[in-house]
């Protein structure tokens, strides 16, 4: 049960970071002042499709745990969704950590613990 419940707060504080990088798309763009055309499609693609793959990673994870927690296609969806994260925490602490929004500051540390809570649910 304890593990069950790791995977879903997991799942959840994924897919909830993913929401809250959709909705401040259109400020986050008007942050970086006068850029080219160009430039802000390119900021505003990236900032969705890190959105977006958040809150696939976290669907797929509470997906594989509604279905079977234990059958080894959801223990495979466990690994590859802490590696990602894992990933993207070490991308987001060489990166983003760096900037003083805290939001920024905030991601390394959310995909590290959503990571961990995956792992271990995953693992119980």
């Amino acid at each position: 049960m304890v593990n069950l419940v790791l995977l879903y707060l997991g799942a959840a504080f994924t897919v909830l970071w993913g929401v809250s990088h959709l909705f401040p798309t259109r400020s986050v763009v008007k942050g970086f002042g006068t850029i080219s055309v160009d430039n802000q499609r390119i900021i505003t693609m990236e900032w969705i499709v890190e959105g977006v793959s958040l809150i696939f990673i976290g669907a797929l994870v509470a997906m594989v745990t509604i279905i079977d927690p234990t059958n080894s296609v959801s223990k495979a969806v466990y690994l590859l969704s802490v590696i990602g994260l894992s990933v993207l925490a070490l991308v987001s602490l060489f990166t983003g950590f760096k900037i003083k929004f805290l939001p920024f500051r905030l991601c390394p540390f959310i995909f590290a613990v959503s990571a961990i809570l995956i792992i271990v649910g995953g693992l119980l």
